[in-house]
């Protein structure tokens, strides 16, 4: 067997596939690199875009604590410009309609809640949002837009608290029969539940009260209507 006859067969046809090919390999493993260079680069511009919403949100809330009302306003506004469509967006609406709630002006909370209950990715937050918003409504008198608001109870650990909101909305409308229904069925799920939220002996303290206070109320009629005994 010619060994060095073989080699140089390969070695020639090494070179001539080089010939045809090399460009695309050289092409290839360009391409490969700038790949790689791309995804770290994408990598790098996410942390930094995190980062920077990270640090725009904490300074946002700092912002909450100027006595200036037009300062946190015009920054809740540049921060949403930038910022609405990150992780971020609907912490923010939901922390600035906080603080306009207890500014007392409710219907500029309105807005921020309503695009938190009907866009945000999560769930939970938008939950929290709907919830929010029917007491903000609730507290506007305005108690069929929280009725819808509400809508359906929700399942799991925000059952009960929303069934309390809602008996809160029939009680403000005059309805108290509806009211104690859905007292009684936030207190049943409260008590159903094996996750405890924060606060929550707190609230059973409060919607045991709701419940006593309305029947009370319910018995008073009966009593001052029942007939006195006549004296012998």
């Amino acid at each position: 067997m010619d060994l060095l006859g073989d080699e140089q067969d390969q070695w020639e046809a090494l070179k001539a596939w080089l010939r045809h090919n090399g460009m695309a390999l050289v092409a290839g493993l360009l391409l490969g690199t700038i790949g790689l260079f791309g995804w770290r680069w994408r990598q790098g511009h996410q942390v930094e875009q995190q980062q920077g919403s990270t640090a725009a949100y904490e300074a946002l809330l700092q912002s909450f604590d100027n006595p200036d009302k037009d300062a946190a306003g015009k920054t809740f506004d540049s921060f949403i410009k930038v910022h609405a469509d990150s992780a971020y967006g609907p912490a923010a609406r939901l922390a600035y309609a906080r603080l306009l709630v207890e500014r007392n002006e409710l219907d500029k909370a309105l807005p921020q809640l309503s695009d938190v209950a009907t866009k945000a990715a999560d769930e939970q937050l938008r939950l929290v949002a709907r919830l929010r918003l029917a007491r903000v409504q609730l507290a506007l008198g305005k108690h069929d837009e929280a009725l819808a608001t509400l809508g359906t109870l929700p399942e799991g650990a925000f059952k009960s608290v929303y069934a309390e909101v809602k008996g809160d909305v029939l009680l403000a409308k005059g309805d108290q029969a509806g009211a104690v229904a859905q007292y009684q069925a936030a207190q049943a799920s409260r008590q159903a539940s094996d996750a405890a939220l924060g606060g929550q002996a707190g609230r059973e303290d409060l919607l045991a009260l709701k419940l006593h206070d309305l029947s009370a109320v319910a018995a008073a009629p009966a009593a001052t209507a029942a007939p006195a005994k006549a004296t012998p």
